[in-house]
């Protein structure tokens, strides 16, 4: 269907009562249970309902934003929450996948606003003269690193930004260092027990994790060359964000960084009237998902409509122009 088409039939939904507003039941691909994904598909399953009482969007747990692509590529999910910087990956056929994958279509934007951390341990900064990522590779340093699991695509942007700056594997290990791979939460710890001089992720701002390493151990959070950022949102399809001063112990300025988002994302499978049901209910019923957790605060309307790495669905992305969300 012509998206002129598509945007007659939204028209004429619109102004339909709201009491006639189409169900839909579906089943959302996520990540770990309780984490923020899960709260997320709460918020949506709630956004929903408020528009129509009969719909529902049932969560289901899986490994993350690759193993979602991979559901959504063989069309066994509805929906799946996938992180921008992942979606590149899809698209160009990059590892983990072995070909594009072309059947994806967003639905909205759910965050921007996941910045990537580098935190060294205080004395070991002092000692070796570290302030930014780009001295790591050149001070000798033996710094053992935190890199999330593998699957997590912040493990792959860590490892990528820290190769942009001059430390590879074999400089590590050179320097008698070496890479750790832990999960957000296993890195305090880590880092708590001297375990690791370094902890890595892209995560909100005072995400319980980084909070526990702040509160627990002295870290400095290290400081990222502007070619760097660059070359990572050139990779991951992500953007600039800048850290401000004051949001850790040791820090006295802004650091500037790049920072992940994710969103909702569907195939070409799903038929335009429940995609345009899904834009109006997440955009009309933005509350709903916002007070899930306090870091969502700043979702609007204008945030879900703000992606640019993947195509709006045609059904979605009729109802936002109609709705004067998108031009």
């Amino acid at each position: 269907m012509k998206l002129k088409t598509i945007g007659l039939a939204v028209g004429m939904m619109l102004s339909a009562a709201a009491g006639h507003a189409q169900s839909v039941d579906l089943t959302l691909s996520g990540g770990n249970p309780g984490g923020l994904w899960s709260l997320l598909g709460a918020g949506m399953d709630r956004a929903v309902k408020e528009d129509n009482g009969d719909s529902v969007i049932t969560y289901q747990a899986t490994g993350g934003g690759f193993a979602n692509i991979g559901l959504l590529a063989a069309n066994r999910t509805d929906l799946g929450l996938v992180h921008d910087a992942e979606i590149a990956l899809a698209l160009a056929g990059e590892e983990p996948f072995s070909a594009p994958v072309t059947n994806m279509m967003a639905i909205g934007y759910m965050y921007n606003w996941a910045p990537m951390h580098f935190f060294l341990d205080q004395d070991m900064a002092e000692e070796y003269g570290i302030t930014s990522i780009a001295d790591i590779a050149t001070s000798g340093a033996p710094v053992t690193i935190g890199i999330n699991r593998s699957g997590n695509i912040t493990g792959d942007v860590a490892l990528f930004m820290l190769a942009q700056a001059g430390l590879d594997e074999e400089t590590l290990e050179a320097n008698g260092g070496s890479f750790v791979r832990a999960g957000a939460n296993e890195q305090g710890d880590l880092m708590q027990d001297g375990r690791i001089d370094m902890a890595t992720n892209g995560i909100f701002i005072g995400h319980s994790s980084f909070r526990a390493i702040d509160e627990n151990t002295d870290v400095v959070l290290l400081d990222i060359p502007a070619d760097v950022i660059a070359a990572a949102n050139e990779a991951f399809g992500t953007s600039d964000f800048v850290i401000p001063a004051g949001s850790y112990s040791n820090q006295d300025a802004d650091v500037n960084t790049m920072a992940l988002g994710a969103m909702v994302v569907t195939t070409d499978a799903m038929d335009d009237e429940t995609a345009a049901t899904l834009a109006r209910a997440f955009s009309t019923y933005v509350d709903e998902i916002r007070a899930v957790h306090g870091a969502m605060a700043q979702l609007t309307p204008e945030l879900l409509v703000s992606q640019t790495v993947l195509p709006f669905h045609p059904g979605a992305e009729a109802y936002y122009r109609e709705a004067g969300l998108l031009e």
